[in-house]
C-alpha cells in the first residue's frame, strides 16, 4: 500500500484518538483501547514500509503521547475521577436513556397499583408497611405529630442507616439485572408498590400534604436514584439479551461495566439523600417555601444532571467528532 493511501485510510481514526488524548472528546475506555493498539499497529507498519516519513514520525509522537497517558501522575489520576462525572460518565448515559424511562414507567405503575389496591383493600397498606409501622404512625397522628417518625433516633446515626438500606437496595435492583431484568423490575415493582400505598395511608389520614412535603425532602433524590440503580440493572440484562455483533459474553462483560458506572454515580446522591432525611427531613416544623424549595432543587439536580446534561454533552462531542 503507499503512503498516502495508508494515511487516506486511516487519518479519521488517528484524528480521533489524538483528539481523545487532548480531552477534547470523550470515549469509553473499550473504544479508546482499540484505537490505541491500532495506532501501535499503524506505527509497526509505517516503521516498516515508510521509515523515516513524516507518517512514522506522526505516528510515534501519537504513541508516544498515549503512553505519557497511561502512566501519568498520582494527580492526573484524581483528575481521573473528576472527569468521570463532569464527562466519561455523563456522556455515556445518554446511550441509556430508553433503560431509565422503562425503569422509570414501572416504578409509576407500580406506584399507582399501590395507592389503588390501598384504596380498595382496607387491610393491603399493613401488608405492605407491617402492623408496627403503621399502628406507631397512628399513634404519631393522635399525638399530633404525624411525621415524629424522622425524629425519634440521632441524626447520623439515621443518615448512616438510611444511606446503606438505600445503597442495598439499589445494588439489589442492579445485581438482579442478571435474571434477564425480571430481577431488576421486581425492586421496581417492590418498591413502586410500597411508595403508592405509603401515600395513600396518609392521604386517607387527610394528611397526604403534610406527608409529602416532609418525605420528598429526602425522597426526591432517593427514589430519582434507585430508579436509576434499576436503569443500572436494565443495562446489565441487555447485555445478556441482546449482544448485537459481540459475542455474548463480551457484550455482558460491557453490560456490567457500564451499569457498574451507573452505580458508581448515584453514590453522591445516595449520601446526599441520606443525609437530608437524617439532618433536614426531621424538622417537620420548617415553613412550606423552604421544604418546596428544596424538593425543586432536588429534583432539577436530577432532571439536569442524568437527562439534560448527558444529552448535551453528547450532542456536543458528536459534533466536536465532525469538524475533526
Amino acid at each position: 500500500m503507499r503512503e498516502a493511501a495508508f494515511v487516506k485510510q486511516n487519518k479519521d481514526k488517528w484524528s480521533t484518538f489524538e483528539s481523545a488524548l487532548a480531552n477534547k472528546t470523550v470515549l469509553e475506555p473499550d473504544v479508546l483501547s482499540d484505537l490505541y493498539i491500532e495506532v501501535t499497529d499503524h506505527l509497526s507498519y509505517a516503521k516498516t514500509f515508510f521509515p523515516g516519513s513524516n507518517t512514522a514520525l506522526y505516528l510515534n509522537g501519537l504513541a508516544a503521547k498515549a503512553h505519557q497517558k497511561i502512566y501519568r501522575t498520582k494527580k492526573e489520576s484524581r483528575n481521573r475521577i473528576w472527569n468521570f462525572w463532569k464527562l466519561e460518565f455523563p456522556s455515556i448515559f445518554a446511550n441509556f436513556h430508553r433503560e431509565l424511562l422503562i425503569a422509570f414507567l414501572t416504578f409509576v405503575f407500580f406506584s399507582s397499583v399501590g395507592a389503588y389496591s390501598a384504596a380498595n383493600d382496607g387491610d393491603f397498606v399493613r401488608s405492605i408497611l407491617g402492623d408496627g409501622y403503621v399502628n406507631m404512625t397512628l399513634e404519631n397522628i393522635e399525638k399530633g405529630d404525624p411525621m415524629a417518625v424522622y425524629k425519634q433516633m440521632g441524626e447520623f446515626n439515621m443518615f448512616l442507616g438510611i444511606t446503606l438500606n438505600n445503597i442495598r437496595v439499589a445494588l439489589l435492583a442492579f445485581v438482579y439485572g442478571i435474571l434477564l431484568g425480571v430481577g431488576t423490575l421486581f425492586i421496581m415493582m417492590q418498591n413502586g408498590i410500597m411508595l403508592g400505598s405509603f401515600q395513600y395511608f396518609f392521604y386517607d389520614q387527610g394528611l397526604l400534604w403534610e406527608s409529602m412535603r416532609t418525605i420528598w425532602i429526602h425522597g426526591t433524590i432517593e427514589i430519582s436514584v434507585i430508579v436509576i440503580a434499576g436503569c443500572a440493572g436494565l443495562v446489565l440484562a441487555n447485555g445478556i439479551l441482546f449482544p448485537g455483533t459481540y459475542t455474548r459474553l463480551e457484550s455482558f462483560k460491557r453490560g456490567v461495566r457500564n451499569g457498574l458506572k451507573i452505580m458508581v454515580s448515584t453514590v453522591p446522591f445516595f449520601i446526599l439523600a441520606g443525609f437530608l432525611e437524617g439532618f433536614v427531613t426531621r424538622h417537620t416544623q420548617m415553613p412550606d417555601a423552604l421544604a418546596i424549595a428544596i424538593i425543586l432543587c432536588s429534583l432539577a439536580l436530577m432532571i439536569f444532571y442524568y437527562i439534560i446534561y448527558p444529552i448535551k454533552l453528547k450532542k456536543k462531542l458528536t459534533d466536536e467528532q465532525r469538524l475533526h
